[in-house]
């Protein structure tokens, strides 16, 4: 025996209420809701965190941190080794497409951070820059371009 072979028998396993059935199986007449009010009714009941009409604990509590998801950006973040790790030494332009292409990055918005060296001026294409990795890139002889995130190419939906 396998424990994917462990099983209940159905004598064991417990049946399903069946409410409205005859007073003979005790779930008949107000099918164990008691008499009238507000969750004796079809569709009864209320609101998940109502505290009948104390002021709910979701509302008591104060609010912090942020709220605004739907708006919220966030960048596919890596650092300038292993960015210049992926490409050949005579490439002078890494572009976005060449990012995506290699796979280095999933997300669609792509941060270039500053870990590592730059040692021959090449010329780097991202959303975002940190100061440092800009720093780095410039000091080498090589070019930064910032794109602005509304102008997304089509390779980064992929």
């Amino acid at each position: 025996m396998r424990l994917n072979e462990l099983y209940p028998f159905p004598e064991e396993r417990k049946g399903r209420k069946r409410v409205g059935r005859g007073a003979g199986s005790g779930l008949g007449g107000t099918s164990g809701k008691g008499h009238k009010g507000q969750n004796a009714r079809s569709g009864g009941g209320v609101r998940p965190g109502f505290e009948g009409g104390q002021m709910p604990l979701q509302r008591r509590l104060p609010k912090r941190g942020f709220k605004n998801y739907l708006f919220k950006v966030t960048y596919e973040v890596i650092n300038l080794d292993r960015l210049l790790a992926a490409f050949p030494e005579d490439q002078k332009e890494i572009s976005l497409e060449d990012i995506y292409s290699r796979g280095l990055v999933r997300g669609a918005l792509v941060k270039v951070l500053g870990k590592g060296e730059v040692s021959r001026p090449v010329s780097i294409e991202a959303f975002r820059f940190s100061q440092s990795a800009r720093d780095k890139i410039l000091a080498a002889g090589g070019e930064v371009k910032e794109l602005l995130a509304d102008a997304e190419p089509a390779a980064a939906g992929e």
